[in-house]
């Protein structure tokens, strides 16, 4: 028997159940881990000049985001209609690139009211790997495959493989179980033709190129892949009506700041006065899509969750109807 797996919210993590490892996938000098001929004296740049390094060489994660574009519009396309028949959005991935997965998907549920046991984060190494590093873990390729059976990967679900080298042996582990349950495959990588792209049946590669600091994919690599995840999530969301116009009319109000967001939010897409928006908020558990179909109608909290229904949760939809 295996270790039972830890939880941080929505999130599934396990614990390495095993030192066995495998041999990363022989691959040739990564652009990641190549050092960078712009800044080969980075040590002697006055205070000024590195802030400015490091913030430029960004320019080149939003570059190389903005490229995978077809791809990215390819793969919310590809899971929209396994999400919409129930499926989950499972992450896997090491080190940043598995703190990044971490970092969506907890993020759905505020912003989406999305069900948190519909995003589920898988990083090596298990729990405490959120915190500290858990040296050898990301190189076990059977782990990564286990941890994904653990969780009943299945055909509706939707894989994403998070890997800056593209050749992480747990994530290629996680991919090999993910695609023998029939789930959708969708694998990032910040180098050309690696493994993780390959062996998905969509692959992104977000080429960031040499890092400032030589092969610290914590740098830009991780902002591509944190912007890519974003997008990718955000897209999908978007496309389950999650959003009305650009309002996060889906929100979940789970403290102050929600509470009054949720406020201004529906006095903007309703058009009335704080009063009326409080008025009808606090009767639907402060549903902003709920209060606006409501107000916009001008129909009881229940039929306006009615209508919503028949809308498939599309504000838009509700109000034409």
């Amino acid at each position: 028997m295996g270790a039972k797996p830890a939880f941080i919210g929505q999130t599934i993590c396990r614990p390495l159940e095993s030192q066995q490892t495998r041999q990363r996938p022989h691959l040739p000098m990564l652009k990641t881990e190549t050092p960078s001929s712009t800044h080969a004296d980075l040590d002697l740049y006055e205070l000024p000049q590195l802030i400015s390094a490091f913030v430029e060489d960004q320019l080149d994660a939003v570059r190389a985001v903005r490229a995978a574009g077809p791809q990215l519009a390819a793969a919310v396309a590809a899971a929209l209609p396994r999400i919409q028949a129930g499926g989950r959005l499972v992450y896997a991935g090491a080190g940043t690139s598995g703190r990044l997965g971490v970092l969506d998907s907890v993020e759905l549920y505020p912003t989406f009211s999305w069900p948190q046991e519909r995003a589920v984060a898988l990083i090596a190494g298990g729990q405490g790997a959120m915190f500290v590093a858990v040296e050898g873990a990301e190189d076990d390729q059977d782990q990564g495959e286990r941890d994904l059976q653990g969780v009943g990967i299945g055909p509706n679900d939707v894989l994403l493989a998070l890997a800056a080298s593209g050749g992480t042996p747990y994530v290629l582990g996680a991919l090999k179980a993910a695609r023998a349950a029939g789930a959708l495959t969708i694998g990032f990588a910040n180098n050309a033709s690696a493994p993780v792209t390959a062996a998905a049946e969509i692959g992104i590669t977000l080429d960031t190129g040499p890092e400032v600091i030589s092969g610290s994919t914590r740098l830009k690599a991780g902002s591509a892949q944190k912007m890519a995840l974003n997008t990718f999530s955000s897209s999908l969301m978007v496309k389950l009506n999650k959003v009305y116009g650009n309002l996060m009319v889906d929100l979940k109000a789970t403290n102050a700041k929600l509470v009054r967001r949720a406020v201004a939010l529906t006095m903007r897409a309703a058009e009335v006065d704080e009063a009326a928006a409080r008025a009808v908020l606090e009767r639907c558990d402060f549903h902003v899509k709920v209060a606006v179909v409501a107000l916009r109608k001008k129909v009881s909290v229940e039929a306006a969750r009615q209508l919503l229904e028949l809308a498939q949760g599309s504000v838009r939809q509700a109000l034409r109807d």
